[in-house]
């Protein structure tokens, strides 16, 4: 968190689902359901789950934990996520190729994904596999910045 304002008290501010036009939470909902399309279940959570660590994405965290549990994700690999580095023994080559590309994309923080983030990517996605996959890094994007926004609450679906 970049900020201790209020750290203990995180009220929601708005429900979006119900403040926000119905067509413009559709077509982010398809939007997010077509990122999902041909990429491996595993890795779309450890994607998901990524960026909203990297977001400060309390709600997304706890879905996306649980979503990875369900899809037979391990205790250890989800506690280890967040040092994806330090841990390379734990994910496969295409999974840290993933979260590197994830990261590269959430931060930003050089106002560019360095080419050799994203031809490690491309190393191991083909290239509609790898649009998916940024598409997904995008959508979940999207959705953290809409929840820590308005403050939603882990655990509220």
């Amino acid at each position: 968190m970049t900020t201790n304002e209020n750290s203990h008290s995180h009220a929601p501010r708005l429900n979006l689902t119900e403040a926000m036009p119905a067509a413009t939470y559709k077509a982010v909902i398809a939007l997010d359901a077509a990122a999902r399309k041909g990429v491996d279940p595993v890795i779309a959570e450890l994607v998901k789950i990524r960026a909203s660590q990297l977001n400060h994405c309390a709600f997304c965290l706890d879905m996306h934990i649980k979503e990875a549990r369900k899809a037979g994700e391990t205790e250890e690999r989800v506690y280890l996520l967040n040092a994806w580095e330090e841990a390379t023994g734990y994910y496969t080559e295409k999974e840290q190729a993933a979260l590197a590309l994830t990261e590269a994309v959430t931060v930003l923080t050089d106002g560019f994904v360095p080419d050799a983030v994203y031809e490690r990517a491309a190393a191991h996605f083909d290239e509609e596999e790898l649009a998916q996959v940024i598409a997904l890094i995008a959508t979940i994007n999207v959705w953290n910045r809409f929840s820590v926004t308005t403050r939603k609450a882990p655990g509220t679906v």
